[in-house]
């Protein structure tokens, strides 16, 4: 009789081996610099967002200003530069004063009665707008830094003295932005030259 003889089998690993501890470590030091510049990315991102839309938001409030008051002056019948008052009242300069203030006080129609007011409020520099039919005053822009606002001039850019009737009246708002917590410090310049459209 025979004896079978065995033969050893080759035995087939069917995992992988697991990793050494200098490949492991190395593993995760890559890991952690793919994490550190996901992040980086991420928070880089959201800073320029929260820039870009401070800047928008501002461009946007500045086009409704300015598109509000640019329509209120070339609808009006009248308008006259004005000094504002510690105490909020509106005094018209007079001819032969340079037409030169901190408000303007425009006549929709021939009554004296209705009218809308555009000013720099001395006290927290805020520039408003209020009317004779509401009789409430809403801020348009903050922290103005400039003291005159309104001026009267010619066609050619010239301060007058006098109301003429083609005046041209221009606009000028300076704006400073403080730093705030996410939001850095930023200045803005607003200016506009309108003129009635109906001249009488």
């Amino acid at each position: 009789m025979k004896l079978s003889q065995t033969i050893p089998l080759k035995v087939q690993r069917l995992c992988p081996m697991a990793f050494t501890l200098p490949e492991l470590l190395i593993a995760i030091a890559v890991f952690g610099f793919v994490i550190g510049g996901v992040l980086t990315a991420n928070l880089f991102g959201l800073r320029i967002f929260q820039i870009t839309q401070n800047k928008l938001a501002a461009s946007d409030a500045a086009r409704k200003t300015l598109g509000k008051i640019s329509d209120d002056i070339r609808n009006c019948k009248t308008a006259f530069i004005a000094n504002v008052s510690s105490n909020g009242m509106f005094t018209a300069l007079s001819d032969g004063v340079t037409q030169s203030g901190a408000g303007l006080i425009l006549y929709p129609t021939t009554n004296t009665n209705s009218y809308i007011v555009y000013f720099l409020n001395p006290s927290d520099k805020t520039f408003r707008r209020t009317t004779s039919a509401t009789n409430t005053t809403m801020i348009l822009a903050q922290s103005i830094t400039n003291p005159i606002v309104f001026r009267a001039q010619d066609f050619r850019g010239n301060v007058l003295t006098n109301s003429q009737n083609n005046r041209v009246i221009y606009l000028e708002l300076e704006c400073y932005q403080p730093k705030r917590f996410g939001v850095v410090a930023d200045y803005y310049k607003l200016e506009t030259a309108v003129t009635r459209r109906a001249l009488q």
